[in-house]
């Protein structure tokens, strides 16, 4: 989990947004919390249950409320807004703060930002964004691709072939996310995301080759910044005497963050094609999410053939 928080420079870069005090460094103010507060009461002079602790973005409403109000009140309420530890206030639809809002939180040390854009949008977009900023966030070993839309994250022990499946992958059409190291944020309870750490973006390592920089070698069609994560293959050694699932009947999931995954254990024996395999299993999951389980599909056909043959004994 970011435990440092997000800081207000980010945000400014990621969101395109005017900077009212300068004088403020934005990169030491952090912002914890995704979550949004609109100072409409705040403004009327009620304080309680006022979440300090959340971005205040002020539209409309607030701002033509603050101008039917005497110059004393109006600075008396910047004021009592202000003294609170806000991590930064931002005014919508091109609004301009007033002067005496900006002197008192450049006093303060807030810092005070602006957007062209209308409240609702921006506000839904900023929380999207603070969201995947302040995301819960492990890293582990894998690969991650995107095949045919679907995130296909490919685990397994050092040296099995996961890169190499990824490179036959690329070849073949599909988009590399990340080689090697993959960060996943959990995003909200059903969405888990994926992406590449800045080092290593772009680069996968082949045994025997050594570095290839995909987006300069295949193109920047062949690499992709983040992907949330649909499937999981999990790759390991052929075992003579271990049962492997053949029909696949039943789902089995791996866990990250306490979000469930669909896994699959995929033995390695020589001449299988793992780029096809992978292919196809992400072909068959997207399809299990449209509705059709060729699996369930066999058994059903199974049954009724069964069904069929005994009324055919009993006639």
């Amino acid at each position: 989990m970011n435990r440092g928080g997000v800081s207000v420079s980010k945000i400014v870069e990621l969101m395109d947004l005017k900077v009212f005090t300068d004088e403020i460094d934005l990169k030491k103010r952090k912002i914890h919390s995704a979550d949004i507060n609109r100072p409409a009461l705040q403004l009327a002079g009620f304080f309680d249950h006022f979440e300090s602790s959340r971005v205040q973005v002020v539209g409309n409403v607030e701002y033509f409320y603050t101008q039917q109000l005497s110059e004393d009140v109006k600075i008396e309420r910047f004021r009592e807004l202000l003294s609170y530890d806000i991590p930064c206030i931002i005014f919508s639809r091109s609004l301009v703060p007033y002067s005496s809002f900006i002197q008192i939180a450049q006093e303060r040390g807030i810092p005070v930002l602006g957007t062209d854009r209308s409240t609702s949008e921006f506000t839904a977009e900023l929380i999207y964004e603070l969201g995947e900023q302040l995301a819960p966030c492990i890293t582990i070993h894998g690969v991650l691709v995107d095949v045919y839309g679907e995130g296909l994250l490919i685990t397994g022990e050092s040296g099995i072939g996961k890169s190499e499946a990824a490179l036959e992958l690329i070849r073949r059409g599909h988009r590399l996310v990340s080689d090697d190291v993959v960060e996943i944020s959990k995003i909200n309870e059903h969405t888990l995301i994926g992406t590449a750490p800045d080092i290593t973006r772009h680069f996968i390592e082949i045994r025997g080759i050594g570095i290839v920089d995909v987006k300069t070698l295949y193109g920047v069609e062949c690499v992709k910044e983040k992907q949330q994560i649909d499937l999981v293959i999990k790759l390991c050694d052929w075992e003579k005497d271990a049962e492997y699932d053949r029909m696949g009947l039943e789902d089995e999931y791996i866990e990250y963050l306490g979000n469930k995954v669909v896994c699959h254990s995929l033995p390695i024996r020589p001449g299988r094609n793992l780029a096809v395999i992978c292919e196809a299993a992400a072909v068959n999951h997207r399809q299990k999410k449209m509705g059709y389980n060729a699996a369930k599909e066999l058994y059903r056909r199974v049954q009724e053939n069964i069904t069929k043959g005994r009324n055919d004994e009993e006639e």
